[in-house]
């Protein structure tokens, strides 16, 4: 068996990119940016005032002014005005307003006294050139790259966008998604569930963390064990959606059909079986048109775990996204796993006496106990060639989204 990193490499270097696409600014939060941002004029565009009180010469003030008489009162949004060439002149200026032309400093409104249009500056006030003033271009440049492709786009990247005028976005195109559920076992929630049944828990959980993790065109479907109904239903999946995730039915059961249909229609095995805990039994291939197949174990825990260390950064990397800092976190407590195998541990996370970020085992009770990973915050990925891992010992997180 490969270890979890071999099988990353191998999932990303048989990966196709994503298509590109633009994408209304309106819609484009948690899509992948997959064309540079430019400033398409200085920001700020203008000498900006950041306070509000009066624009007038530095220069005035250090030669003793401290009268001055107020020429004009100007607001955010106004042409800028032409400050009157005597020294003691000033104009009112608001917070987001041009700075007049003439002037260099603004006085903030608490420094000073008003008496109509007569204004005394507080005695010993100094104000140096700039004082209250945002420079044009201090920000960016007009040409400069705000936001480089790759980010996934949140809030401040919108922001960024309206400012410079990118009404609509290169992104990467969102893909298509299949998340099948098999198992003659398996029951929908609102049916009703005899003992020998369960109901279906996978196919909901894949589907509201791609949907949280910014993938929204999702659909959920269910196979019976029943061979010849995976095969034409299975045929019809692959030939349409983009990325296909199933779980069940790829280990080595009597009616664990999936690894032979999936061989049957030319989906090539690219492999099966990762040396981890849970979910070895991970299978994945590509079709013939570059479709790739994500074929998850069964159990709950395995399910969502292998999500989040295999497909969520595979959509990632197929979408372009700038690769992730990987984190780490510090065991809180001593951790002893025999197998030969990587452990995938759940934790909760805390910050310890000295703000380190620590995590504290809460492993579930199987990998079938889907509602031990509740109150949890992700897991640790420990590596296969220890047994044993005291408190304080440096481990790869993975945070559930």
């Amino acid at each position: 068996m490969i270890t979890p990193a071999e099988a990353e490499k191998l999932i990303q270097a048989n990966l196709t990119p994503f298509l590109r696409e633009d994408c209304p600014l309106a819609a484009a939060h948690g899509r992948v940016l997959r064309a540079d941002l430019h400033a398409d004029r200085d920001l700020p565009p203008f000498d900006r005032v950041t306070m509000d009180g009066f624009a007038l010469r530095s220069t005035a003030l250090a030669a003793g002014v401290s009268a001055f008489r107020i020429e004009a009162t100007q607001a955010a949004g106004m042409r800028a005005l032409k400050l009157g060439a005597a020294a003691d002149a000033c104009i009112e200026i608001m917070t987001g307003a041009v700075l007049p032309e003439g002037a260099d400093c603004v006085v903030p409104f608490e420094e000073t006294k008003r008496a109509g249009a007569a204004m005394t500056v507080a005695p010993a006030a100094a104000f140096a050139p700039g004082f209250a003033v945002h420079r044009r271009g201090s920000d960016h440049r007009a040409g400069d790259v705000i936001v480089r492709a790759g980010a996934k786009i949140t809030g401040r990247e919108i922001a960024v966008a309206a400012a410079v005028g990118a009404g609509t976005l290169t992104v990467a195109a969102s893909p298509k998604i299949a998340v099948i559920a098999t198992g003659d076992e398996l029951v929908e929630v609102d049916t009703a569930v005899a003992p020998h049944q369960i109901r279906r828990s996978n196919d909901h959980a894949l589907r509201a963390a791609l949907i949280a993790a910014g993938y929204p065109r999702v659909e959920r479907f269910h196979l019976r064990d029943v061979r010849q109904e995976i095969e034409h239903r299975l045929w019809h999946i692959v030939a349409e959606y983009d990325v296909v995730l199933i779980t069940g039915g790829v280990s080595k059961g009597k009616f664990d059909f999936l690894p032979a249909v999936l061989d049957a229609q030319g989906v090539r095995k690219i492999f099966q079986g990762v040396a981890q805990r849970p979910g070895k039994p991970f299978w994945f291939g590509m079709t013939s048109r570059r479709t790739p197949v994500f074929a998850l174990p069964g159990n709950p825990v395995s399910v969502y775990t292998c999500l989040h260390r295999y497909v969520l950064p595979a959509l990632a990397h197929a979408s372009g996204a700038t690769p992730a800092a990987p984190r780490t976190v510090a065991l809180a407590a001593p951790v002893t796993f025999k197998p030969a195998l990587a452990y995938f541990l759940p934790v909760k996370l805390s910050s310890g006496e000295h703000a380190e970020l620590r995590a504290t085992p809460d492993p579930t009770n199987t990998s079938g106990d889907f509602s031990g990973l509740v109150g949890t915050d992700g897991f640790v990925e420990l590596p296969a060639d220890q047994t044993e891992f005291p408190a304080g010992y440096i481990a790869r997180f993975w945070p559930w989204v």
